[in-house]
């Protein structure tokens, strides 16, 4: 038997609300909302550790709005998806699961509410952007019992920094101080096998009879049952599918054949040897423990193999294979960057969080002749004289994905190309947020804003447009990368019903 499940750390948790715990409560509800998945999961430890403390079952709610900003087919069959694998699992563990879909905006208002009268307590996922925070701070005025909020975002707790890092080498340099405090705080892999199947969590038949629990059609993702919500429909589903048995497989296959070569070959935008896992980590059906933890046992690794220096060197540190370092860089110092900065910085989507260097920079150019100059839906709809560029929107609106090396191109001429830098920030969220599978994230609001400045130097010499912003071209890119395959399937000669008359 494995160890049981244990509470989160105090750097974990975020006190929410000032009800009492229920001591009459039946059941610990866990709302999860950010961390979609069965295992590996801090905050459904917490709730299964609270259960037993108290003596009673776990209810897991997993809800899904139908007016957060952007709703569409896209985000809303890749989380389905997820559900219908959520179901299955908790169904053969014996754990009571409630999946809940709104039919329509707001028909799901007061479920939590209701919920929390029946319950000890309640623990949510933490997450530090989109509508996420507004929505804690919002269910914690309405439920009736203690509600406490898990950060499971990363391998460091948000709490853990003091101040927004400013740049990738700053946040290394803190990560190689603390990482060894909570190398040893993971969430359970198999925490399932701790529920206690004699007694499941009853949920009252008027909260059913008013919230009934989204029937097997639509976790199905039949297309009359997809239909019927009321979404954005123009945004087709994804080049992916969703849910944690993707996400593991997924995992299993790029530690087995395209770790080693991840340092090479992760500039192929065809071929290239990428995890793909970015989707599957912003919708929690994989978490970055898990991920990180495959990494480990693939190279044999031990926590004595860690370097003593803090000097924030990008490789060494761990003491792993240049592949295996490469890909660690990227999921725990970016990634991570991105959840901490957002944590800090309630404006990390917006234009104002720049840099003060960056923002005079691109406002003492921001009057500078552009040619050409787009607008927001030629943008949209991959009309610009460049094919590079186009190939990458195309990928974008087609697939809800984009080559990270392509991702910055793609901003960088959205820069020079918008009336002023201000514009090109709305209209990059915008894309990204409305598209990508892997939007409306920390992560990709740090990249969205890397082209602007953030977490960036000045760099010399100061052009038209960009200032000191770090340029990038498509014909540097071109260079860089082999396009040919990439453009075969993306260019400007493909034919595209990707865009509506009202895109």
């Amino acid at each position: 038997m494995t160890a049981p499940p244990q509470l989160a750390s105090a750097l974990r948790q975020r006190p929410l609300g000032n009800a009492p715990v229920n001591a009459s409560g039946r059941f610990v509800l866990y709302w999860m909302t950010v961390q979609r998945r069965l295992a590996w999961n801090l905050a459904l430890d917490h709730a299964l550790a609270l259960a037993k403390t108290h003596n009673v079952p776990v209810l897991v709610l997993e809800p899904l709005r139908a007016a957060y900003p952007h709703a569409s087919r896209r985000f809303h069959q890749f989380v389905l998806e997820g559900m219908a694998e959520n179901a299955k699992r908790a169904a053969d563990a014996g754990l009571r699961y409630y999946p809940y879909v709104e039919p329509e905006a707001d028909a799901g208002k007061g479920l939590l509410a209701a919920l929390s009268d029946h319950a000890v307590a309640i623990v949510a996922d933490g997450y530090p952007t989109f509508h996420t925070p507004a929505m804690l701070r919002a269910a914690a005025k309405q439920v009736s019992c203690a509600m406490v909020a898990i950060d499971g975002c990363g391998w460091l707790p948000m709490q853990a920094s003091e101040k927004a890092p400013a740049t990738a080498y700053a946040f290394r340099r803190f990560l190689h101080r603390v990482f060894r405090d909570h190398l040893d705080e993971a969430p359970l892999a198999e925490p399932l096998r701790h529920v206690d199947t004699e007694h499941r969590a009853v949920i009252p038949r008027e909260i059913l009879g008013r919230w009934p629990m989204a029937p097997q059609g639509l976790l199905d993702c039949e297309e009359r049952a997809l239909d019927a919500l009321p979404i954005d429909h123009d945004v087709g589903p994804a080049s992916m599918r969703g849910g944690s048995a993707v996400a593991e497989a997924m995992l299993a296959s790029f530690v087995a054949h395209d770790l080693p070569g991840y340092a090479e070959r992760r500039r192929d935008p065809v071929e290239g040897g990428t995890s793909e896992l970015s989707p599957y980590l912003h919708f929690g059906h994989v978490g970055s423990h898990q991920v990180v933890r495959a990494v480990m046992e693939a190279e044999g690794w031990t926590r004595e193999r860690l370097a003593t220096t803090t000097k924030g060197q990008r490789a060494g540190w761990w003491g792993m294979s240049e592949g295996a370092e490469a890909f660690l860089d990227q999921v725990i110092t970016w990634r991570e960057l991105g959840h901490h900065f957002a944590w800090h910085r309630r404006d990390h989507a917006r234009y104002a969080s720049l840099p003060a260097w960056a923002r005079a920079s691109l406002e003492a150019h921001g009057s500078d002749e552009r040619e050409p100059r787009y607008t927001p839906k030629t943008f949209e709809r991959a009309e610009t004289y460049d094919e590079i560029w186009n190939a990458a929107q195309r990928q974008l609106v087609c697939e809800g994905r984009m080559h990270n090396y392509l991702r910055m191109l793609w901003g960088k001429k959205i820069l020079e190309w918008a009336r002023t830098p201000q514009e090109a920030a709305r209209i990059m969220v915008h894309l990204n947020d409305k598209y990508a599978v892997d939007g409306r994230d920390p992560n990709s609001y740090s990249g969205i804003y890397w082209v602007l400045g953030r977490h960036d130097r000045p760099w010399a010499p100061e052009r038209k447009v960009f200032g000191v912003i770090r340029y990038m071209s498509s014909d540097s890119t071109r260079r860089k990368l082999r396009l040919g395959q990439y453009l075969e399937r993306y260019g400007d000669h493909a034919q595209s019903t990707l865009f509506t008359e009202d895109a």
